[in-house]
């Protein structure tokens, strides 16, 4: 839901007209007897008392006829999804005009609108669309698009329809930016975000929502350090994260420094495989309590240190042995594992099966600490000089091969005359 969606809501004619508008629109599928009993009340409520008050200038009475006509809305009605929309679209730009946005009673209807439409049996297409023009519709800074987007996202996940939402990261921050929503509320709607990707199966979306949520919680709350234990364990299970390193920036991951989960983590950091086995063995029950398999660890650590003992060889060959005796493998499997961690975008490199070497190209660093800057500092530095003799080589070339100055034709001629002369 882009910038680009945001609608206009607006009605064109009377008041009168567009009530009467509505009422119709509800008394579809009715005989004419109950047309006539149903559509009664609401002339009766439009039609202004000689000497009374005009209608246009009765903001109470028009909320009265208003409220009427939304106890009336059981449904999404009869009619195509032009006609609902269009429907919808009107009761919102009457709700929208006659109350204030922030008032309680503003909250009311929305909610009892909301849902009405989400229990309607049928019509989910149409429930995007409406549940949409009127998130658009509510001005940006006020807390009544929660509940609306909450809507939303209730129905796409019971309907597995989450991909309909086009949920982006940069919505949402911009989202719980702008709300004028508590700090309370914006965590739940974080992790019920976190929740609705986990349940559709996208667990590397869902997991990089759970971060957000967890930087939403205060960091010494019980919430905040379950919530810390929860993030740690999910990037652990994974088979596709390998950067940890946002965990530790996170305050309620830090306060958990203490769980037994918090130094394995440290392990997947900065240790490798001794590390790894000494936690195992110190922990011996840890790993089924949280969901753990060890032989999935075990592979992510190996790669992990491939990736560091690549990042720390960059543009050099590196020795099948030093790599067999990195990871704990036999020599034969070492071309695997290589393939492996390549295709995990953590190393780029090429395989020499004549000198058993990979030579390395670009390498993933697990975190960047003083010895990572200083490493690139120093690999910077002796780029920087190669180019500098590169430059050399080259400047000496154009040199050598300059074109010789000869004279010009008009000099010849002159030198002839002055010789004759």
């Amino acid at each position: 839901m882009s910038e680009a969606d945001i609608v206009s809501v607006f009605a064109e004619g009377t008041f009168e007209e567009q009530i009467q508008e509505l009422v119709n629109y509800l008394t579809r599928g009715r005989s004419d007897e109950e047309r006539l009993a149903f559509i009664q009340p609401f002339q009766d409520a439009l039609r202004t008392p000689e000497g009374g008050k005009p209608l246009g200038e009765d903001v109470e009475r028009k909320r009265k006829i208003f409220a009427m006509v939304l106890a009336e809305v059981k449904g999404l009605g009869d009619g195509s999804e032009k006609e609902i929309e269009g429907f919808f679209n009107l009761l919102y730009a009457h709700l929208l005009t006659l109350y204030p946005v922030g008032s309680a009673e503003t909250r009311t209807h929305v909610v009892t609108l909301l849902k009405t439409i989400s229990l309607s049996p049928s019509g989910t297409p149409s429930k995007y669309r409406i549940l949409s023009n009127l998130f658009n519709g509510i001005p940006r800074k006020s807390p009544l698009r929660l509940p609306v987007y909450n809507t939303l996202l209730e129905i796409a996940v019971s309907h597995d329809e989450l991909d309909v939402l086009h949920i982006s990261r940069s919505d949402v921050e911009k989202w719980t930016s702008e709300w004028d929503i508590t700090p309370e509320e914006k965590s739940k709607f974080l992790k019920s975000i976190a929740d609705a990707f986990a349940k559709a199966g996208q667990l590397e979306t869902a997991y990089e929502y759970s971060l957000s949520y967890v930087r939403s919680l205060p960091s010494s709350s019980p919430d905040a350090q379950s919530a810390a234990v929860e993030a740690i364990s999910t990037a652990l299970r994974l088979p596709t994260i390998f950067d940890f390193d946002p965990l530790f920036k996170l305050d309620a991951v830090i306060a958990s420094k203490s769980h037994e989960l918090f130094s394995l983590l440290q392990v997947f950091l900065n240790g490798g495989l001794p590390e790894f086995n000494a936690w195992t063995e110190s922990h011996p029950d840890a790993l089924g309590k949280y969901g753990l398999e060890k032989a999935q660890l075990e592979r992510k650590i190996r790669l992990l240190s491939l990736a560091s003992l690549g990042f720390e060889n960059i543009g050099r060959d590196l020795p099948y042995s030093k790599v067999a005796a990195a990871l704990q493998v036999d020599l034969p499997d070492v071309e695997k594992w290589v393939i492996d961690v390549i295709r995990a975008g953590l190393l780029s490199g090429k395989l020499s099966q004549t000198s058993k070497t990979l030579h390395i190209t670009r390498s993933t660093s697990r975190t960047f600490e003083r010895a990572q800057w200083e490493a690139l500092e120093n690999r910077l530095l002796a780029w920087k000089t190669g180019l500098a003799g590169v430059l050399e080589v080259v400047a000496a070339a154009e040199q050598q091969n300059a074109p010789q100055v000869v004279p010009t034709a008009g000099a010849v001629d002159v030198s002839v005359q002055t010789a004759t002369g």
